[in-house]
């Protein structure tokens, strides 16, 4: 069980202790308050302090609760800060404020407080004199370009003309309250300082190790931004770019990455960040051999052999290359892809789960020119090949767990270049058809809208649309007519792929209600009567039903489920993955 040191402190006691020496580590995000955070803050320890702006008495033992500071020390001894960076910075930005207006103040209570200030910011000697040199705080945030601003504040007591980094405009914000407050309150101004440093409560908690300290910052913080796996390997990649005279290089890089990875990479879970080291590691898990079902959480993963992976100039090349490819997925590169391509990795964006994500990552690793591309023909028969093994799965062998065991052992494969064959997990096409007819295509199974995509595209003069365009599942044959005319002698009909199709959202909602004379109008496009455009779909197959049928019926219905499966067992026979064709007699 991991050990914990909580104690319930003051900011005195707390900054004064001797062994404090307090650490923003690298890896933590730059300091984000801003003023909004630094009135509220002010106002608060304000009325705590001065009750009732000096007309009621304090009382000295009334605590005032400012949250917790996570830390755990690290192998040279100081308190890595973990939870409370953004109020023990502000913090220390307030008390330098005070302290700088006790210069000449020479009255006993001013004297005192200006004492107690100087030994919560430096560290002191053993006669507890100041070293003003040596600050009780430091921060190595590797992207806080300001962080020596920051430093040089608590040093001097001073902010430069043209200064506007967080620190410089709190600091500024708490010398202006400051001013305020002792040309209001002069008789109180040696009392608010030291109220804030007795009686402001914080709760200190020392973890072991880095590791307890973050699971502690997730279970306590519900509304900050926790630490990402992401920025522990910042700090990993910064310590390595720094021995080698890279740092600026690799700062500037990572924040382009960031940004980059946040256009393109919208997880459920983690950061965009996140998602780009769990698509490398992928890579990096195959070229190990490794088969296995279970997988490392991310950064247990990459801190094997302390770190080592991340101590490497090619993995950040990597990563920066495997982003870049993603972006152009994503942005469908008509450059860099083919529109046949393009069109496959179209209905792969509507897969039943996340893994030919993973899986395209680790073809794309490993297979790409020096230029970055991938051959035409062997990268199309690839993502066929893929779409047709997890549609099938999603539906013989539900849940994304079951398709790890065959997946990674291919991913090997692909790293040692050998073909993706799918050898031991072929399928029985008449089991697979079976399965398929019994199967409930409800509109909340990812499947469902995975096969209508497949479908979609089956059809060669299906033009390519858009990643941004959002579409919907369409009842072709309305479930509101159902409910009216009773027409369907199987009413589980309604909910049959044949009578199902993608259609985008807009038009959706408009054309959910109407006989599909009705709906017709909707899916060619119309203009109303106020002369405004009402665009069709871009769906072909819908766009071919409103120009030559003139209902959709039950024996309709059926017949194209019965289209749809048909070519779904063509397409995996196509690639190979019925067992029938390689079976041994």
């Amino acid at each position: 069980m991991s050990k914990l040191n909580v104690d319930q402190k003051t900011i005195k006691s707390l900054f004064q202790d001797k062994r404090a020496d307090f650490l923003i580590p690298d890896y933590q995000r730059p300091y984000a308050w801003g003023e909004t955070e630094c009135q509220t803050l002010w106002d608060d320890i304000f009325s705590f302090a001065i009750p009732d702006e000096g007309r009621t008495e304090f009382d000295s033992n009334s605590e005032y609760f400012l949250g917790p500071i996570v830390t755990y020390k690290n192998d040279d001894g100081r308190m890595e800060v973990i939870d409370g960076q953004q109020r023990l910075t502000t913090l220390m930005l307030l008390l330098r404020a005070f302290y700088s207006k006790f210069g000449h103040m020479q009255d006993k209570a001013s004297i005192s407080t200006k004492k107690n200030i100087e030994q919560c910011l430096w560290k002191t000697d053993e006669f507890d004199e100041p070293n003003m040199k040596d600050l009780k705080i430091d921060s190595e945030v590797a992207t806080d370009d300001a962080k020596e601003e920051f430093l040089e504040i608590l040093r001097t007591g001073e902010v430069k003309k043209g200064q506007k980094s967080p620190y410089a405009t709190n600091y500024r914000f708490f010398q202006n309250c400051i001013d305020s407050f002792l040309d209001k309150y002069p008789t109180y101004f040696a009392y608010l300082p030291t109220r804030i440093m007795n009686n402001c409560i914080l709760l200190p908690i020392e973890a072991e190790s880095q590791d307890t300290a973050l699971r502690i910052f997730s279970t306590l913080n519900d509304r900050g931004k926790p630490l990402s796996d992401a920025d522990i390997f910042k700090a990993q990649f910064y310590k390595y770019y720094s021995t080698i005279g890279k740092k600026d290089t690799f700062i500037k890089r990572w924040k382009e990455l960031e940004e980059l990875c946040e256009k393109i990479f919208h997880p459920i879970s983690g950061t965009p960040m996140d998602e780009l080291f769990t698509r490398y590691m992928y890579f990096v898990r195959a070229k190990m051999g490794i088969k296995s079902s279970t997988t490392d959480a991310l950064r247990k993963f990459y801190e094997r052999d302390s770190y080592a992976l991340l101590k490497s100039e090619e993995t950040f090349e990597n990563l920066v290359i495997l982003a870049n490819f993603w972006n152009e997925v994503s942005n469908q590169d008509k450059d860099r892809f083919s529109i046949n391509i393009l069109r496959k990795l179209f209905v792969l964006n509507y897969a039943p789960n996340s893994m030919w994500t993973y899986f395209v990552s680790v073809y794309f690793m490993q297979n790409r020119d020096k230029d970055g591309n991938l051959e035409e023909d062997a990268f199309a028969k690839f993502l066929d090949k893929i779409t047709g093994f997890i549609w099938t799965y999603a539906v013989t062998n539900p849940g994304v767990n079951a398709l790890r065991t065959p997946v990674y052992a291919e991913m090997v494969n692909i790293v040692n270049d050998q073909p993706v064959t799918f050898a031991d997990y072929r399928f029985d096409v008449d089991k697979v058809r079976s399965m398929f007819n019994n199967f409930s295509f409800n509109n909340g199974r990812p499947i469902t809208k995975a096969m209508l995509t497949w479908w979609a595209f089956t059809d060669d003069s299906q033009a390519l649309l858009s990643l941004e365009y959002v579409f919907e599942i369409e009842h072709i044959f309305a479930r509101s007519r159902q409910d009216k005319e009773k027409s369907l002698s199987n009413p589980s009909n309604l909910e049959a792929l044949g009578n199902k199709a993608l259609l985008e959202k807009r038009i959706n909602i408009r054309a959910a209600d109407y006989r599909f004379e009705d709906k017709k109008k909707y899916y060619n496009g119309f203009t109303n009567s106020r002369g405004q455009k009402r665009e069709g779909t871009k769906v072909q197959e819908l766009l071919d039903l409103a120009a030559n049928v003139n209902d959709f019926t039950e024996t309709d219905i059926i017949d194209r489920t019965d289209r749809i499966m048909d070519r779904f067992i063509s397409f995996l026979k196509d690639n190979e993955l019925d067992a029938a064709r390689h079976a041994t007699f």
